[in-house]
């Protein structure tokens, strides 16, 4: 069958679903299917398109929920363990404050953002032509609204492998090599755009990686899979190969920013958000994760005139 058609059992596999469950949003109308000879096929291109109209109705239905909460703010984007202790430390110190975030990956964080369904985007978007971070992607991404682009920390991305790193995975290139399983993170995160540079750059196709259509949405499920040893190898940030135990191999050093409207930032809740990047408490809590570098935290990298 077309890469581009996928049956009952594809599409199920590619939604994470049962292949029951196809079936009845089939019944239901509310999957976009056709019959070919009998069987029903799905377009992959609007299962695409069907999945995102979901998630934003999804992050829409949260938003007008938030709105009845005072002092509550939805965000959306890329994701970090130390992102999360840094929300979870400012539930404590401020609880009249909420931020509700949800991982959909930098890219359709920053969608989110300027369709108005979010008040902040998470993002880490590699510019090769710059070598900078998400400032490059403002105008595309970001044509209505005017961003404030705040530092949260820098970070080390790299290989996430198995304790000693056994099969000895170094570069990209050990991607590719037969024995290798790899655990990918989903399409529009900032990581998976990082491993498409380099692979498109070493000519490497990407059917030549053993597992890159296996998805996955956050870091921590990145280094679940190599300790279960369901994958040999992922990218993910270093702090998951500390917390897990597993060995690490650094691939770079990046941006991991805030990134909101103007209006937005001046609320008192991102102000004491960003208050707390600078309280000692929370810096003696992620110390422990090493390879993050807060030396910049709270500095506004850019802010539309």
């Amino acid at each position: 069958m077309s890469e581009e058609m996928m049956n009952t059992k594809v599409v199920a596999q590619y939604l994470g679903i049962h292949e029951k469950q196809v079936y009845a949003l089939i019944k239901a109308k509310r999957i976009p299917s056709t019959r070919v000879t009998g069987k029903w096929v799905f377009p992959k291109k609007l299962i695409d398109e069907w999945i995102e109209l979901h998630a934003q109705k999804g992050i829409g239905e949260v938003r007008e929920k938030g709105k009845r909460i005072e002092g509550a703010l939805l965000a959306a984007g890329s994701n970090d363990p130390v992102l999360d202790m840094l929300q979870t430390y400012s539930k404590k110190v401020h609880p009249e404050f909420y931020i509700f975030s949800a991982n959909t990956g930098s890219t359709e964080g920053l969608k989110a953002l300027d369709r108005g369904y979010t008040d902040i985007a998470w993002s880490h978007l590699f510019d090769p032509a710059t070598s900078d971070y998400n400032i490059p992607f403002l105008p595309s991404y970001l044509p209505h609204i005017k961003p404030v682009v705040v530092n949260l920390f820098c970070r080390v991305l790299g290989f996430i492998v198995a304790p000693d790193n056994p099969l000895g995975i170094r570069k990209f290139e050990d991607l590719a090599r037969k024995e290798t399983n790899f655990i990918n993170r989903q399409s529009g995160s900032g990581t998976r755009i990082l491993l498409d540079y380099h692979l498109q750059k070493l000519g490497i196709p990407a059917f030549n990686i053993k597992g890159y259509e296996k998805e996955v949405f956050t870091h921590f499920e990145v280094g679940l899979s190599v300790l279960s040893k369901e994958a040999d190898a992922g990218i993910a940030t270093s702090a998951i190969a500390k917390i897990m135990g597993l060995s690490f191999v650094p691939i770079t050093r990046e941006s991991f920013d805030m990134i909101l409207d103007q209006t937005t930032f001046f609320k008192k809740g991102i102000q004491a958000f960003i208050k707390i990047l600078d309280a000692k408490d929370f810096r003696n809590k992620v110390a422990g994760l090493g390879s993050y570098d807060f030396s910049n935290s709270g500095e506004i990298r850019y802010s539309m005139s």
